[in-house]
């Protein structure tokens, strides 16, 4: 087994993880009720402490042996690999819950298919992870269809965020050459069954919300290549302040 590329696989997922968490904890204080203030703010830590996990297991096949402080906070932007939906900006609240939901399929079979794996360390974070991904689907698609199926306003700011949104989601469960050998090995699956069952889940649920696909210019692709939006830069940099000023700080 190659323990770069395993632990690269495992930075994809960590990555996505902690920059979705950031993106939520953004709306701390300023969401539209306090109780979805709250709730983002959960989702948000479940994030977070997801991406803790999949940090440090990626940081024991590190060739460099990294802890999950370092792999957050002393990489640069070209470093990360996070998926390019996770980084998008939040704009109004229809759009967070559009990429919220989105991901929130993504994750259930995600972390479904990856408590298959061979490797017993990576099956025990993705069986704990789907206990929490089981909430957070209840709640994005209970917004989903709230949103969707009220006003002509709201309706229309869900069906923008989708919009705006779409083109980032070509990446889901892509593999690239060198993760074809951890299939192989029993590792990791193809995905190839789960982005099928993920297209088609996203297709039925649209369908219900009176929600179409549109693509505002190409698919976009990068992230395993640590090519981003221009978003991710402002992010990292708010995200990695204190530790860049004064590193190795702790509380």
């Amino acid at each position: 087994m190659n323990h770069s590329v395993l632990s690269k696989f495992l930075l994809h997922i960590g990555d996505s993880q902690l920059v979705l968490s950031q993106r939520l904890a953004e709306w701390c204080g300023h969401a539209p009720e306090l109780e979805i203030d709250i709730a983002l703010a959960n989702i948000g830590l479940d994030l977070l402490g997801q991406a803790r996990n999949f940090l440090t297991l990626a940081g024991q096949y590190d060739e460099a042996q990294r802890d999950e402080d370092q792999l957050a906070y002393f990489r640069t932007e070209r470093e990360f690999l996070n998926l390019l939906l996770c980084e998008q900006p939040n704009g109004d609240f229809a759009q967070t819950i559009v990429r919220q939901w989105l991901m929130d399929h993504y994750h259930l079979h995600l972390f479904t298919a990856l408590a298959q794996s061979s490797l017993p360390e990576l099956s025990a974070l993705a069986v704990k992870s789907l206990k929490e991904v089981k909430y957070h689907i209840r709640f994005s698609t209970s917004w989903m269809e709230r949103l969707s199926l009220s006003t002509d306003e709201a309706h229309q700011r869900v069906q923008g965020g989708l919009n705006n949104l779409w083109r980032f989601t070509a990446e889901l469960f892509e593999l690239n050459a060198d993760e074809k050998a951890l299939v192989a090995q029993g590792v990791i699956p193809d995905f190839s069954n789960e982005k099928e069952q993920w297209n088609q889940t996203i297709a039925d649920e649209l369908k219900r919300f009176e929600l179409n696909v549109a693509v505002n210019g190409a698919y976009r692709r990068g992230a395993k290549q640590g090519l981003h939006t221009e978003h991710l830069g402002y992010l990292l940099a708010e995200m990695q302040c204190i530790q860049r000023t004064y590193p190795g700080m702790t509380w």
